[in-house]
């Protein structure tokens, strides 16, 4: 329940909403984009180098789509999918 409401609520809140949205008041969309994916990625080392590397990607894709529409509620919508699409492989 934590990873699939949450930690995307929480996380996005603060990613899309804070850091993405101020970076875009400082700079171009491509610095915004990264910096934002590196920092996700960053925010998860606690998991672990190699999950840290690998949630850069749809960190990536989520600061897209904030990018694009500019709402992070749907980033947080579409990563507790994610986060539940995740959750539903590694039990099975």
């Amino acid at each position: 329940m934590r990873l699939v409401l949450v930690a995307p609520l929480l996380e996005e809140w603060i990613m899309r909403a804070g850091l993405h949205a101020w970076l875009l008041q400082r700079t171009t969309a491509l610095p915004a984009l990264l910096v934002c994916a590196l920092v996700f990625s960053t925010l998860h080392l606690s998991a672990g180098l190699t999950a840290a590397m690998l949630v850069f990607w749809p960190g990536l894709l989520f600061g897209v789509i904030y990018q694009r529409w500019r709402d992070w509620r749907l980033c947080a919508l579409i990563h507790g999918l994610c986060n539940l699409l995740v959750i539903d492989v590694c039990v099975s």
